[in-house]
């Protein structure tokens, strides 16, 4: 074997092995278990035929009720301290979705109840409408209402990365706001949510790269009937729909991406909207869509790089991967334990200060309004 065909053996082999590591990597992150969106295609916006007709279940008592800004937030006792910082990344998250869509979006009030479990989300949903059984996350649109649970159903009680999901579903109630309610495709709406929220970056990178390599890339127009049921054809589903809308955003085109969203809120079809602000129709923009895909999910980036990067950077990943882990467990086990804490029944209140921070005071709901606390009766 000369010089030339044993480099080329070893590129073929570095690329087999930094594939297989990347593959290995997925896995690891996903815990070897389905994830959410791996289970079943994209419900968790079901759309309402009647919401004048919805009853929502009470709230427990021992529940937490917060106002800031637009948002009326619900939530165990245990996790008080957890929330201020997602309370304060709500008004960037909307400022993003307001300049991508070119609409202002959320600004009517939005309702949110965070639950410990799926069983618990379950029992905060409108009656007769349930939740999806793979869902850590649905919204309700027409209704202006957003449900979270803290922990995975599908993944044995994983805990659940809240901002992220959180993010995923205010993103369906803004794109609702910023068409007025108007139909927009199915791999539209879901891959807009899972765009803004950057959902599992590595996972869809993989998806679509396994996708492009084997051809087997799904149609748009097929994703707007129906999602797939087998569960690594939703996986590329999911990446799909997101990378497109990533590529309807990308560069000068996000003048055109708003121009779409306002077509469609005066009434306009969404086909006839990309029409008319990009210049040509859905097909040939898919079709750009998959050259570029062509070019960017290749093994050449790969063999560019160097073997020992992408082992850095896998190992890098893994470790951070089993801490985040590790941390989370203890952070599960610790509400659950103040939980149980506050479940105790309590006769007298011997410190006043526990009247300044209602998580300390168990048993009834308590509502923030213009910085002052109030308990419901």
């Amino acid at each position: 074997m000369n010089r030339a065909s044993r480099s080329r053996m070893g590129r073929r082999l570095r690329a087999f092995w930094q594939f297989l590591a990347v593959g290995i990597l997925a896995m690891l992150l996903t815990g070897g278990a389905a994830r959410a969106e791996d289970a079943s295609p994209p419900m968790d916006a079901p759309l309402l035929l009647r919401p004048e007709a919805v009853v929502l279940p009470p709230l427990p008592a021992s529940y937490q009720v917060r106002r800031a800004g637009f948002l009326t937030i619900s939530y165990p006792s245990s996790i008080y301290e957890r929330m201020q910082p997602l309370i304060d990344k709500v008004e960037g998250w909307k400022a993003k979705l307001a300049d991508d869509f070119g609409q202002g979006v959320l600004m009517d009030p939005v309702e949110v109840r965070i639950a410990r479990s799926w069983d618990d989300m379950a029992a905060l949903a409108p009656r007769d409408i349930g939740v999806p059984p793979y869902a850590s996350g649905v919204t309700y649109r027409s209704i202006r209402l957003v449900l979270l649970s803290l922990t995975e159903p599908a993944s044995g009680g994983e805990p659940t990365d809240l901002e992220t999901v959180f993010h995923h579903e205010l993103a369906h109630v803004a794109l609702e706001d910023a068409v007025a309610g108007r139909h927009v495709p199915r791999w539209f709406n879901e891959g807009l949510a899972i765009h803004e929220s950057d959902e599992h970056p590595l996972l869809r990178t993989k998806a679509l790269w396994d996708a492009t390599l084997s051809r087997t890339i799904l149609p748009l127009a097929e994703l707007d009937r129906s999602f797939p049921e087998r569960s690594d054809q939703v996986n590329v589903a999911y990446a799909e729909s997101a990378d497109v809308v990533r590529f309807l955003l990308r560069g000068g085109d996000r003048v055109r991406f708003a121009g779409l969203i306002e077509r469609v809120r005066r009434g306009e079809s969404f086909d006839r909207g990309i029409t008319d602000a990009y210049g040509t129709d859905v097909r040939r923009l898919e079709y750009q869509w998959r050259e570029e895909c062509a070019k960017r999910y290749t093994f050449a980036p790969m063999l560019a790089s160097g073997s020992f990067i992408w082992v850095l950077v896998f190992g890098v990943l893994v470790v951070g991967y089993r801490r985040r882990r590790r941390q989370a467990q203890e952070t599960l086990a610790r509400w659950e334990r103040e939980e149980r804490a506050l479940a105790q029944p309590v006769e007298t209140v011997a410190d006043e200060a526990a009247f300044s921070d209602p998580s300390r005071v168990p048993g009834l709901p308590k509502i923030e309004h213009d910085g002052n606390w109030h308990t419901l009766h």
